[in-house]
């Protein structure tokens, strides 16, 4: 099986900056896309940036321009630098990959626990 763990959420004024991390683990065979989403109260769960296979991005609107995503693919991380922070973008940001365990032809949709994100105004 695979595994998600994320870090780096946290309080942060407007305008201030947070650096999410997650590392995928377990019996990994490849990972397709990986990358963020994010739920807030009383909202459906929605895309913020995802990295594909190929190395190309895909970001929300909403955060072109601030919003920074990054791939390792030796180390199966995906971070989420995130920049001139706004109080909408308060939300449990979750980790996403697409990945293959070793013991499966198939890729199946992971997600790690979530992580808090809180921007003050």
């Amino acid at each position: 099986q695979v595994q998600l763990v994320e870090s780096g959420g946290g309080l942060v004024q407007a305008g201030g900056s947070l650096r999410l991390s997650c590392t995928a683990s377990g019996s990994i065979s490849s990972i397709n896309a990986m990358g963020w989403y994010r739920q807030a109260p009383g909202k459906q769960r929605e895309l913020v940036a995802v990295s594909t296979s190929g190395r190309s991005a895909n970001y929300a609107d909403s955060v072109k321009g601030r919003f920074t995503i990054s791939r390792d693919n030796a180390k199966n991380t995906v971070d989420l630098q995130m920049n001139s922070l706004k109080p909408e973008d308060t939300a449990v940001y979750y980790c996403r990959a697409d990945a293959r365990s070793t013991s499966s032809w198939y890729f199946f949709t992971y997600w790690g626990q979530g992580t808090q994100v809180t921007v003050s105004s």
